[in-house]
């Protein structure tokens, strides 16, 4: 039986992405399930896999991306008892998800509630996983604290205001004008990065309890200017390095930020990386990604999805989130 997969036979463009047909569909080993594919995310983590530039990543052509996805069941490896056929879940596949069929170790899947909608379940798993981490494992968040947000209308900033709705906090998100509206609509106070500066609007309402920051650089920085006494700083992305920005550097960043905790400031920095804390903790993110599956069935979040697309459409997508046109997320329904 044939099935359909994107490829990059090498690092580079959109246009490196090809759909190409296979002939066989892979068989299960021991301990492995594998998936027939229903949904799968289209991210900018998606685009730095498909550069070469993604940090830490150390896979090489040919290769599909696919950082997460939901599907299910298709057949059973020996010695898997906990999955049956037919039934829906979800993993953190970091890369190979951009298929119609993929095999998949069984300890890393988790169970997703019949009836849930795939792409808004698939969309969870990165994003909103890292979103609900930072928030309740790094900065252990209160009700009613002020938070920034950088790239507030993007995937992870739309997670973290809606997540920050349920705990009423006080939220200030970065975008760009066209995507005011929707930042303010999950609740946030929007900032134009183009025009307006974020540290004096900070500092004019005392500072804010947690910065949340993807950017780098000099970006990092700022962040940490706009935190009052007791505040955190939680970098979870470089955009700046991985874009080739000045004012971003990996190591220099990773030094500046070890210092500032060691200074004596009042503040602090916590580099979040949700693969680093799967693989330290997998048992938190099964659990953080079964409480969010509950919030999506109780209907208390909603991801923003812009538009689905298909799997032929993997190299539009990725020229999509490259021009920052996306107000929410992509997702890629199969």
């Amino acid at each position: 039986m044939n099935y359909k997969k994107v490829i990059l036979r090498e690092f580079g463009d959109p246009d490196v992405l090809q759909v190409v047909t296979e002939n066989t569909i892979p068989e299960p080993g021991a301990g492995e399930v594998r998936v027939k594919v229903l949904a799968a995310s289209a991210t900018f983590t998606d685009n730095l896999v498909r550069k070469g530039i993604y940090y830490g990543f150390k896979e090489k052509p040919p290769l599909s991306p696919g950082y997460d996805m939901v599907g299910v069941v298709d057949n059973l490896g020996a010695n898997v008892t906990e999955f049956k056929v037919g039934q829906m879940v979800a993993d953190l596949t970091v890369w190979g998800a951009y298929s119609e069929y993929m095999l998949r170790p069984s300890s890393g899947l988790v169970s997703v509630p019949p009836g849930l909608d795939p792409a808004e379940a698939v969309s969870l798993v990165l994003s909103y996983v890292s979103a609900y981490q930072m928030l309740h494992r790094v900065v252990k968040i209160q009700r009613g604290q002020t938070i920034l947000v950088h790239g507030a209308g993007g995937a992870v900033g739309t997670a973290l205001l809606q997540l920050g709705t349920l705990l009423d906090l006080k939220m200030y998100g970065t975008a760009s004008a066209s995507k005011r509206e929707l930042v303010e609509g999950l609740g946030a106070k929007h900032t134009d990065y183009a025009t307006e500066d974020f540290v004096n609007r900070m500092q004019a309402v005392g500072g804010c309890d947690a910065v949340f920051d993807f950017i780098g650089g000099e970006n990092f920085r700022r962040s940490f200017q706009s935190l009052r006494k007791g505040g955190i700083l939680v970098p979870y992305g470089f955009y700046n390095d991985a874009m080739g920005k000045k004012g971003g550097s990996v190591p220099t960043d990773y030094m500046k930020m070890a210092l500032w905790n060691i200074l004596p400031n009042g503040r602090k920095t916590s580099f979040y990386s949700i693969g680093a804390l799967r693989k330290k903790h997998p048992d938190w993110f099964k659990k953080d990604l079964a409480v969010l599956f509950d919030l999506l069935e109780a209907g208390k979040i909603k991801p923003a999805i812009e538009r689905r697309m298909k799997l032929e459409d993997a190299a539009k997508a990725h020229e999509l989130i490259e021009k920052a046109a996306i107000k929410g997320r992509i997702v890629l329904v199969l």
